[in-house]
């Protein structure tokens, strides 16, 4: 019986392996993003916060947002009351365009870099405990049948 399987109590095997690769990855993401939560519920932050501030700082100046939600991993379907929160927070700034009125731009604040780098040890070795155990080649293999995956969702529309 595979592991899977097992770990469901399903009494009969898969209909198929694509079935059987779906639902594992789908269980694993789960365990993953439970984790992942966790962790920056210990921060004041949800997850699709985290992956604001994160952006914001990578970009290193303002960000229209829906630009910041076109880069977000996870799809949210409302970012202006994410943004909301943030600002709440002291997180992050906005400011509309000057050139177009319709455009807000968000910065993070100092307040938001500061977060962000008490949490960059322990989120490094959040990721070192959930994959560490893992050799690196497998890893890599990991992240190029995801990325895999993905593309044949982009190309099929689905994504």
């Amino acid at each position: 019986m595979a592991k899977l399987q097992s770990e469901l109590k399903k009494k009969s095997g898969f209909q198929s392996p694509a079935q059987e690769a779906t639902l594992n990855i789908l269980r694993t993401s789960d365990r993953l993003q439970n984790r992942f939560g966790k962790f920056v519920r210990e921060y004041g932050l949800t997850s699709s916060q985290y992956n604001v501030l994160r952006i914001l700082r990578g970009e290193g100046q303002p960000l229209p947002s829906l630009e910041i939600a076109d880069r977000m991993i996870q799809v949210v379907p409302a970012i202006t009351g994410l943004i909301d929160r943030l600002e709440k927070q002291q997180l992050v700034s906005r400011q509309r365009s000057s050139e177009d009125r319709r455009i807000i731009h968000v910065s993070i604040t100092p307040r938001g870099l500061q977060l962000l780098k008490k949490m960059d040890k322990p989120l490094l070795e959040l990721h070192q405990k959930l994959l560490g155990h893992l050799p690196k080649s497998e890893l890599t293999q990991i992240t190029r049948l995801m990325e895999k995956v993905r593309a044949s969702q982009e190309l099929t529309g689905s994504a």
